[in-house]
């Protein structure tokens, strides 16, 4: 797809993590409960619009292209290689009613398809329906979302690497909270993969 900004693979450049890659300035200040995290692209401009349209506009569509993307970027680049196991993000029932769909689930079931890699969105939940994150602050996302979500299947994860995917990765604090959960049930590694990182 033409008119993306690209995000060169790592969620965010920086320092080396060993066997990670690159280990941006944040995340050297508060280590994140994931391993590593891979973007296609960065949140601006067509990306963004695109992702938009997507995730509050109701173009499920989207997933198709979307999923493309993110697969053509990141395939071959994941420091641990293909996944065991993708897990989308969750959505609280409540939320996934009014938006009729989870845009993280859509994404997964593309690249899953792609890689012949097993989607499990019954491995996590999203135990409480917090507040939109979109208007708050690092420190604030991170609170919101504190034992927000719940590991119900860790049979699945023990000992596997797992995916966790995402539309956007913005502080880190959603996708770190659910690898905190999902790394209760002792995984090899614990990746995160998203379309856009801002």
């Amino acid at each position: 797809m033409t008119g993306f900004p690209t995000a060169a693979g790592p969620a965010s450049p920086g320092a080396e993590r060993a066997g990670a890659g690159p280990l941006c300035g944040a995340c050297r200040r508060r280590p994140p409960a994931f391993t590593y995290a891979r973007a296609a692209v960065r949140y601006e401009g067509v990306a963004r619009e695109a992702l938009h349209a997507f995730k509050f506009g109701g173009h499920r569509a989207l997933a198709a292209p979307l999923g493309d993307l993110l697969i053509e970027a990141v395939e071959g680049r994941l420091p641990a290689g293909l996944p065991d196991l993708l897990v989308p993000v969750p959505l609280h029932p409540r939320r996934e009613r009014e938006r009729g769909f989870n845009q993280s689930r859509l994404l997964a079931r593309r690249v899953g398809r792609a890689w012949g890699c097993p989607v499990r969105d019954d491995v996590l939940e999203r135990a409480v329906a917090t507040p939109s994150q979109t208007t708050l602050d690092g420190a604030a996302r991170r609170a919101n979302v504190r034992r927000a979500f719940r590991l119900r299947r860790p049979e699945l994860v023990a000992g596997r690497h797992v995916l966790l995917v995402d539309d956007i990765l913005t502080t880190g604090a959603t996708v770190s909270e659910c690898a905190r959960c999902l790394g209760e049930a002792g995984p090899r590694s614990v990746g995160v993969l998203t379309v856009a990182r801002v």
